[in-house]
């Protein structure tokens, strides 16, 4: 059997020898695979973790906006009206809030041959017809004095800070007789407006709906004019509260003097 030695030993160095040292080298790599399965699966997983999310086919966009729009939120949603397809009803407006800038007044009719606005309302433009009718496809022009409680002053002193820029995005809410609220988003503010016929020329143009907000920039005889340009944003039910507030203005403290005795707004 000696001479079967000589014959292993050659074997062992051709084959074995070698497939073993492969088989070591194989099992050597065994942790590094299983390591690098873990680091394929993990990568697999942000891969998939990182895809969009498929949007819901029965999500509805909300009327509400993001806290960044305007620092407040409108009271819990009731119902939106008027729906898309129905035709908005011509009601007049009684009521506008800028909650985010403590401003809240009753609005009320120009009264006839005006010399002067009442305080502590808004009241509403006419010019050949009352811009008073929010959601329909025309302008709502209201203007109020620049004074404290609750009047437009917080609007001219707004403007005043970087053009007025904080003012973008803010909500207005107008209601109406018919006890709606319709909301407005502010995307405008144009100061020194001339005291002209010409100040009116875009809100009379318009043809969709629109809200307009005019104050005076400085005291009794100054022609400058502030205006603040919204435009709609949705509509919500209201109380009958809410939408028919009681004040109904009063003279000025500061009111010049009545010049004819059928003017109004005025001292006697």
């Amino acid at each position: 059997m000696r001479w079967l030695r000589p014959l292993f030993m050659g074997l062992y160095r051709s084959v074995l020898r070698p497939v073993g040292r492969l088989g070591g080298k194989l099992v050597g790599l065994i942790p590094a695979l299983i390591a690098s399965a873990g680091v394929f699966l993990v990568v697999a997983g942000l891969f998939y973790y990182l895809q969009p999310a498929p949007a819901e086919p029965t999500a509805a966009p909300t009327l509400l906006p993001s806290v960044s729009v305007a620092p407040y939120s409108l009271p819990p949603l009731q119902s939106i009206a008027p729906s898309e397809s129905a035709s908005v009803a011509a009601a007049i407006a009684t009521r506008v809030v800028v909650p985010a800038l403590g401003i809240d007044l009753p609005v009320v009719a120009s009264p006839p041959n005006e010399q002067f606005p009442l305080c502590n309302v808004a009241e509403y433009m006419t010019i050949g017809k009352a811009l008073a009718y929010p959601g329909l496809p025309q302008a709502t022009y209201l203007y109020a004095h620049a004074r404290t409680g609750g009047m437009f002053l917080p609007l001219l002193t707004q403007s005043k800070i970087n053009n007025g820029a904080a003012m973008i995005g803010m909500w207005v809410e107008v209601y109406t007789a018919d006890d709606q609220n319709h909301v407005y988003q502010i995307t405008q503010v144009i100061r020194h407006v001339p005291a002209s016929s010409s100040a009116f020329d875009a809100p009379l143009a318009a043809k969709t709906d629109q809200l307009w907000l005019q104050t005076s920039e400085g005291p009794i005889g100054d022609p400058l004019k502030l205006q603040v340009v919204a435009e709609p944003i949705g509509v919500i039910s209201a109380t009958a509260a809410e939408a028919h507030p009681t004040g109904k203005g009063n003279v000025c403290p500061d009111a010049p003097k009545c010049q004819t005795s059928t003017s109004s707004g005025c001292r006697p």
